[in-house]
């Protein structure tokens, strides 16, 4: 699919993404003050409502650049390497229940405390993502703005699921503070070789498109918990 046609297609998506996110409920829980106050007036079960809308957003979003960048810049013969991205992604060695088993047996404080860590793990990851972008030279302005849109958002993301916990495990004392810290390794001002480098990029995408998959599996297992439902297995 040459360069043309891809942006035709990104301008359906575009405009697909707009409408989906003009009907979103905001997630902005931080007052002048930066105190999480917006949102404990929320009902718990329209906050997780909220939160989970955010997070099938930021996933549905990550997809579509991921499959952007992977259509303008990557070679056709490494396209093999989205399926391995799970194994060099910096958050596999985090405490993180991967198989449906080990998902269905954690407690509703585990679910909730590894969406925040998976959320905070990404910061830095995606402002360093922001600014390697930023130097190709024909990346397009649609894929630049939705990596800062998915960073905002996660911002947001990681407010509700604070509140969250506040709310449905009284940890009043927790805060938006990182939990977990994750240091990509410095840019030195020398230019990378190119391939290196958009394979770098591409990685940090799958990969985030994989985590964002995980943090909105957790929050719908939650809700489907919190529904008294019996069998949750599906999510």
């Amino acid at each position: 699919m040459n360069r043309v046609k891809v942006l035709q297609v990104w301008l359906c998506f575009v405009s697909l993404w707009l409408s989906r996110v003009s009907h979103a409920a905001p997630l902005d829980c931080k007052d002048e003050t930066g105190s999480l106050t917006h949102c404990t007036s929320i009902s718990q079960e329209k906050l997780l409502d909220r939160v989970i809308q955010h997070a099938e957003l930021i996933y549905r979003v990550s997809e579509e650049s991921c499959t952007l960048f992977e259509e303008m810049f990557v070679p056709y013969p490494l396209y093999t390497l989205r399926n391995q991205g799970g194994n060099m992604c910096h958050s596999k060695p985090f405490p993180i229940p991967s198989s449906k088993s080990e998902i269905q047996q954690i407690s509703d404080k585990w679910l909730l405390h590894s969406v925040l860590i998976l959320v905070q793990s990404w910061m830095e990851p995606l402002s360093y993502l922001q600014t390697t972008l930023d130097r190709y030279d024909d990346a397009p302005d649609a894929l630049l703005n939705k990596t800062k849109w998915v960073y905002e958002k996660l911002l947001s993301l990681e407010q509700g699921v604070v509140v969250l916990i506040r709310k449905m495990l009284d940890e009043g004392m927790l805060s938006s503070s990182s939990v977990i810290e994750h240091t990509l390794a410095p840019y030195d001002g020398q230019s990378p070789e190119v391939l290196e480098s958009v394979l770098r990029d591409y990685n940090l995408l799958t990969c985030f498109k994989k985590d964002a998959h995980k943090m909105e599996t957790f929050l719908k297992l939650l809700k489907c918990r919190q529904s008294s439902k019996l069998r949750c297995l599906s999510h």
